[in-house]
């Protein structure tokens, strides 16, 4: 159950395969010390075979929604859920910051009159709902806290490749400054979540 969790809140990786399979790199390389079988078969969607610069910027908005999307929801569940105060806390944070990337990044959208759409066969909706099922059907335990900063911190490192990527792929100069501005917050998720995963074992 543990490594079925930590695959599936490793997610985000789909995400990053947009460049990833660009760059002719292996998916479950994403998820380094993870259940690379599980991972392997996430990733494996038509989704990932799209190269960065055939996303969209209407794509971008969306997979950037998505990613926000899921990083606040899974935190709600952490944050009740949690055995550890720091994992409690972190699932708070999760859900205060992705909710304002998420606001920011839909107030760009409307700014820019850009109504955003998933890319050609996407599966993110179906990948949400499983990893939801998964977070709230998990045990509350030292291991739910284990299995949920394991999977954040491989989601936030594919988050951040995703970002790069989308940056790069970007048109609008405002969506690409939007990008550039939550970066760092992703990487103190990131640090934050190191830290934690360093308490827990």
């Amino acid at each position: 159950m543990i490594r079925r969790t930590v695959a599936v809140l490793g997610l985000a990786a789909v995400f990053a395969g947009c460049s990833k399979k660009d760059a002719g790199t292996a998916d479950t390389g994403l998820m380094a010390g993870g259940d690379t079988g599980a991972v392997a078969t996430m990733a494996d969607t038509s989704m990932v075979n799209t190269p960065a610069a055939a996303l969209s910027d209407a794509n971008i908005f969306y997979l950037l929604d998505r990613a926000n999307m899921m990083d606040s929801s899974g935190g709600s569940i952490a944050s009740t859920k949690g055995t550890s105060s720091e994992v409690r806390d972190f699932g708070q944070r999760m859900m205060r910051d992705h909710h304002s990337l998420r606001q920011q990044g839909a107030d760009l959208a409307k700014k820019l009159n850009i109504t955003p759409e998933a890319p050609a066969n996407d599966t993110t909706q179906a990948h949400m709902d499983k990893m939801m099922s998964t977070l709230n059907g998990a045990a509350k335990g030292r291991d739910f806290d284990k299995a949920y900063i394991d999977g954040e911190i491989e989601a936030h490192k594919a988050v951040l490749e995703m970002a790069t990527a989308a940056a790069s792929a970007a048109q609008s100069a405002d969506l690409k400054n939007l990008i550039q501005k939550a970066a760092p917050a992703i990487q103190a998720h990131l640090d934050l979540a190191q830290q934690i995963q360093g308490k827990l074992k």
